[in-house]
């Protein structure tokens, strides 16, 4: 993997492989606060939201999530599935925390560093339990009132985009609660809505994406 520049200044991961980059190009962190923060944890009334997270990845959004839950004073009980953790060497090579908040640097290194299939109390405000697990074969046995979906796009990984896997996301998500994602493909949505999901298309984040959804439960 390859550490390029976003256009807010940003840092993001590129997967030659795949020919995909872990966030937007043109703003890793603008697109995360957008996406997942504005539009989905500020969006839910909850004061002790329970969130799903479907790409752990740079720990980008883990980490604007505990922002938030700290100046909020909002608990957050973070769950976060990921199959391919990112190096530390790459984690630090992305210099997200001395970007964003660099008084919470030390928090954002303990989300890495943070132990496997456990709950972690990492502040006052935010318990993190990460998974390493292939989300399409994990056995969901909590339920959730957010969900980041945050996997590669579906042309790249279509097989984490199904009916099947959407149906399971939905069943584990509580009742008035949402998905939200940057892809607004016709045929996310179509799926999400045939799955029992209420879908709006959003305005994407500045100088992004023209829209992003957010699916509820009601």
């Amino acid at each position: 993997m390859n550490i390029e520049q976003t256009a807010d200044g940003s840092n993001t991961l590129f997967v030659p492989e795949l020919n995909e980059h872990y966030h937007s190009i043109k703003g890793a962190l603008t697109e995360s606060e957008h996406i997942f923060i504005r539009m989905g944890l500020e969006h839910h009334p909850s004061p002790s939201p329970r969130i799903l997270e479907i790409g752990f990845g740079t720990g980008l959004n883990a980490f604007l999530t505990l922002l938030h839950a700290e100046k909020a004073q909002r608990t957050v009980h973070y769950t976060t599935l990921e199959r391919y953790p990112v190096t530390p060497e790459l984690i630090e090579s992305l210099a997200y925390p001395e970007r964003i908040c660099p008084e919470r640097a030390a928090d954002f290194y303990a989300l890495h560093r943070a132990a496997w299939g456990k709950d972690v109390h990492l502040t006052p405000y935010y318990i993190l339990h990460k998974v390493q697990t292939d989300f399409t074969t994990y056995n969901f046995t909590d339920t959730y009132d957010i969900i980041y979906f945050d996997a590669f796009a579906p042309e790249k990984q279509p097989e984490m985009w199904t009916q099947d896997l959407f149906a399971r996301l939905f069943n584990c998500l509580r009742p008035g609660g949402i998905l939200t994602t940057y892809c607004a493909k016709g045929a996310v949505r179509r799926t999400l809505q045939a799955v029992g999901f209420t879908v709006e298309r959003l305005p994407g984040p500045p100088e992004g994406k023209r829209e992003i959804l957010r699916a509820s439960k009601t």
